[in-house]
């Protein structure tokens, strides 16, 4: 099996210091890290609420995924992690707009506590080339 790092500046990097990186692609898979609503360069989440998180977030996925060649039509799996489930049908209202008419699987968890700030983070598994 082969193991390929995924980076791109067109996405957030790592926090500083911490051992992951955004993505690895191996035997025609991508897994991409967990993604939030951060710009490429910014240590500050985006303003806004979850519409504009998700959006960013799905962005960032983006960017890497075409970094690996792969694209957001070819994901297989994701996982929503959200703070407040609440907020499932505005962020499912921007998901939908971007995963295309053949929608991953997802599973999607209110989890006890994101990064300050943070409303969602998702993380994918997609199929490359």
């Amino acid at each position: 099996m082969s193991k390929e790092v995924i980076r791109t500046e067109g996405a957030p990097a790592p926090f500083q210091g911490a051992p992951y990186s955004q993505a690895i692609k191996a035997n025609g898979f991508v897994f991409v890290s967990g993604q939030l609503a951060l710009k490429p360069g910014e240590k500050e989440l985006i303003p806004g609420g979850i519409a504009e998180q998700t959006e960013q977030v799905l962005t960032n996925l983006k960017a890497i995924l075409e970094a690996a060649g792969s694209s957001l039509d070819q994901i297989v799996k994701t996982t929503v992690f959200m703070d407040d489930l609440g907020d499932f049908g505005a962020m499912n209202e921007v998901y939908a707009r971007h995963v295309g008419d053949r929608p991953p699987a997802r599973s999607t968890y209110e989890v006890a506590k994101l990064p300050s700030g943070a409303l969602v983070e998702i993380e994918a598994i997609a199929v490359c080339d």
